[in-house]
């Protein structure tokens, strides 16, 4: 208890609130501005903490970390574009709500579900760390292949009326994922004897293209029709009563969050996606995702939100990083001579603890921002399209070329605005070619380690976790298929009548 209480009187002290403070908005902006991510604010950020002490410099990139996470709701919502790859399924139903003249809603749904989702990872990572983390490095290669399987077979479910569009999708997917060198041997597949691809296809400007440059040539062709924007709702736009309808919702999003943030290289970018999936296959109204379905947003929101608790559980527990993020925010550490692993609640119990109240009072920091300032973020909704297009379009060129420091991905970019144009033109759901694409390399890494380790392919089913998730993963395509052969059939009687 005096350790505790040592540690609240380290942490809010008026220097150290500042640097929260700080924290916090900066991620913000690096995650509202599409192109810039908590990755790049982290990398950029950790070498001006050298100069500080190990809880203020520690307090500071919690902050940051969290802020840029919860930054990207406002670019989702707003302009259609994930601010960062943690809120890609965000933008499936926020952007539509929005653009129906519910942007305010939109954004406070956003917000809710971001901090239920916050406090349910606080509450894990600060109960069962240990517990859990010792389950997670328990997992071998089959367990991991078995879960990302069963994530992959989510691709079906994130089909909007087409399953086989979707399976497409999600195959372009890992078409694209395989490009560059391939994992375990080096072999270098697709590259056409282009120097920038034996790197592989970078993710931002993937999703830029995808999104942002696909969406600005669908609302060009659209031209500028606006709906009554509805600014005059009281609050944050959403009832009491909403949220309660959707607690198990935001419950199972912030646990799929929480146990994808734990699990190595997968983290916030996989965990919104298969949150939407898992939220839309247990919806009664799956017709209404992808138009301003309020439970797409509380699935997407709490999910990427909880992931950042859970990817720094392993971290501090095991000094294995859940994700890129968290992979730096791990030197930052060491840079103040501080080593996460087995021992660090043992020897650093002060720092823990720095840790524990920094994301506590980051989660509401991060309520404040973004409370106070979501009507002002609305009013870009109100901005000509002449003006609002190339500010958009400049901000998608600085991101890509931020990500690499190279003007070839200004080119990948432009390529896959052109690919998404034509998908959405196609009506092909987006969302499988990304996780298809996020999943891929890591399915396929898996799937060499665990031949390599045993060579026999029955293992994966002998295994009891890798054969609970395989039969999952089946029973998730079947049961679309199922439903969907259902409602066809449905459809067909009643246009016969």
């Amino acid at each position: 208890m005096d350790v505790l209480l040592a540690s609240i009187t380290d942490v809010f002290t008026p220097f150290v609130v500042l640097l929260m403070v700080l924290g916090v908005f900066i991620g913000l902006i690096f995650g509202t501005v599409p192109g810039l991510t908590s990755t790049m604010a982290m990398a950029l950020f950790v070498p001006f903490t050298f100069q500080l002490e190990p809880i203020q410099g520690i307090s500071f990139l919690v902050c940051l970390h969290l802020g840029g996470v919860s930054g990207g709701l406002v670019a989702s919502t707003l302009l259609g574009i994930p601010g960062t790859p943690s809120s890609i399924a965000t933008t499936f139903d926020a952007y539509p709500m929005a653009k129906n003249g519910e942007p305010v809603r939109a954004l406070g749904i956003g917000i809710v579900a971001s901090l239920v989702g916050g406090l349910l990872s606080f509450i894990a990572l600060t109960t069962i760390s240990p517990l859990i983390s010792r389950f997670a490095v328990q997992m071998g290669p089959f367990e991991f292949f078995a879960l990302i399987f069963f994530a992959l077979s989510l691709l079906a479910v994130l089909a909007q009326g087409s399953m086989l569009k979707g399976i497409t999708a999600g195959f372009i997917g890992l078409a694209i994922g395989m490009v560059g060198f391939a994992p375990i041997d080096g072999l270098q597949r697709y590259t056409f004897g282009v120097l920038e691809l034996k790197g592989g296809i970078s993710l931002l400007p993937l999703i830029m293209g995808l999104f942002a440059i696909a969406q600005l040539l669908a609302e060009i062709k659209a031209g500028d029709e606006r709906k009554e924007m509805n600014f005059s709702v009281k609050g944050i736009g959403i009832k009491v009563a909403e949220i309660f309808q959707n607690k198990w919702n935001m419950l199972r999003s912030s646990f799929i969050g929480i146990a994808f943030g734990i699990l190595p290289g997968l983290g916030s970018g996989t965990s919104n996606l298969v949150a939407y999936a898992q939220t839309k296959q247990a919806s009664k109204n799956r017709d209404k995702f992808g138009k301003g379905a309020p439970e797409g947003i509380y699935a997407s929101e709490s999910a990427n939100t909880a992931a950042v608790g859970g990817s720094l559980i392993p971290m501090l527990t095991l000094g294995i990083p859940g994700d890129t993020v968290t992979a730096i925010l791990l030197g930052g550490f060491m840079i103040h001579g501080i080593q996460p692993g087995p021992l660090f609640f043992a020897e650093n119990r002060e720092i823990v603890n720095v840790v524990f109240i920094a994301f506590f009072v980051a989660i509401f920091l991060v309520l404040l921002f973004q409370v106070f300032a979501m009507r002002f973020f609305t009013r870009v909704l109100m901005i000509p399209k002449e003006y609002l297009f190339p500010i958009i379009l400049v901000l998608c060129f600085v991101g890509a070329f931020a990500t690499n420091s190279s003007a070839f991905d200004i080119g990948v970019m432009l390529f896959f605005g052109v690919i998404g144009y034509i998908l959405l033109k196609a009506k092909f759901p987006i969302a499988p070619l990304i996780l298809g694409f996020i999943l891929g390399p890591l399915l396929e890494t898996y799937l060499r380690r665990a031949l390599m380790s045993t060579g026999n392919v029955a293992d994966f089913f002998t295994k009891p976790f890798s054969a609970i998730f395989i039969l999952i993963g089946i029973g998730c395509v079947l049961f679309t298929f199922i439903n969907e052969t259902r409602s066809t059939k449905k459809d067909s009687k009643s246009a016969s009548m």
